[in-house]
Formats: C-alpha cells, sequence, structure tokens
C-alpha cells in the first residue's frame, strides 16, 4: 500500500533524528531473513541501546544528506537496514556481527564511524574489540597486579622473621 506524504515525510524525520543521535551505524541486508529472527535481532539491539531501522533506500539517502552523511545507500545491495548505536559505538558491529554469524541471512555491507564511512571488514574489526566493562576490568587489574605483589612481598618478610623466631625458640 502506497504511504502519503505525511507518512513519508514522518519516516524521513525519524531517520534523521536518529541519524543526528546515533555514535555509530551498521548497514546490514537482510534478504531471506525470517519475521522471528528479526525480532530476536530487534530484541538483542534493543537490550544494548541500539535499533534497527528498515526502509526504502531513498528516504534513508535523504535522511544521511541531511545528516551531512556522503554515502549512498542505493548501492547497497538487497533490502537494507540500518542499525544505529545511540549508547556505544561498538554495540552495534558487536551485535549485528555475533547475530550474522548464527544466521546467514543477515550480511554485513558496512557502516559509519567517527564520521567516516567503513567497509564490511572494518565492521568486522570494530566487532572483534573488548567490551568496555572487559576493558575496565583489563585496566583495574593491571593497576592492582602491583599492588598486590607488594603486600605479598611484605608478608614474605613477615613469615621469615616468624620462622626465625621459631627456630631460635626450638
Amino acid at each position: 500500500m502506497a504511504q502519503t506524504k505525511e507518512q513519508k515525510q514522518k519516516k524521513l524525520n525519524d531517520l534523521k533524528k536518529n541519524i543526528d543521535e546515533q555514535k555509530s551505524m551498521v548497514f546490514v541486508a537482510y534478504d531471506g531473513l525470517k519475521a522471528s529472527d528479526m525480532f530476536d535481532l530487534r530484541k538483542r539491539l534493543k537490550e544494548e541501546g541500539c535499533r534497527l531501522v528498515v526502509g526504502k533506500k531513498t528516504l534513508f539517502n535523504l535522511a544521511l544528506k541531511d545528516g551531512k552523511i556522503d554515502f549512498d545507500s542505493k548501492g547497497l545491495q538487497g533490502q537494507v537496514g540500518f542499525i544505529f548505536g545511540s549508547e556505544d559505538e561498538i554495540s552495534p558491529a558487536k551485535i549485528s556481527h555475533k547475530f550474522s554469524k548464527e544466521n546467514e541471512n543477515l550480511k554485513i555491507l558496512g557502516g559509519f564511524f567517527e564520521n567516516n564511512i567503513i567497509t564490511k571488514e572494518m565492521v568486522l574489526t570494530l566487532a572483534q574489540i573488548p567490551s568496555r566493562e572487559e576493558l575496565l576490568s583489563k585496566v583495574v587489574g593491571s593497576i592492582s597486579s602491583p599492588v598486590s605483589g607488594f603486600v605479598n612481598v611484605l608478608q614474605g618478610n613477615l613469615r621469615n622473621l616468624v620462622y626465625a623466631l621459631s627456630a631460635i625458640k626450638k
């Protein structure tokens, strides 16, 4: 069923809003993806503060041009969806990569990161980066490691003193 001009304008405004709020984007082709799989993908994305938007490539082009992004989505093959990450830069790439491994009908086409269009390979590289929580735990571990080593050294001196005193006592 054909959309009215007002419906198209509303979709365009929603796309512009998503593009303005995003920290990164991943372009995916979802040809042959079942509705239940699409629902599962949307659920995973929502848990991480991401959003999947599907629509006509012409509307995407208009929204991208208004968002000052020089990219022609008509060159992308198949039914195209845009995954927007508004909370975390890496999570759209991670989720789409993990889901594409589980379901071969979802194909990563490229993305947008730090005001640059990136290729599929660069999106896959982004997906390999550890999460923020993992990186923070590694930092905490590297900070606490010297401290715990110092405590063990101090305990060693006290332990040796106790051994020496017990040897003298005997």
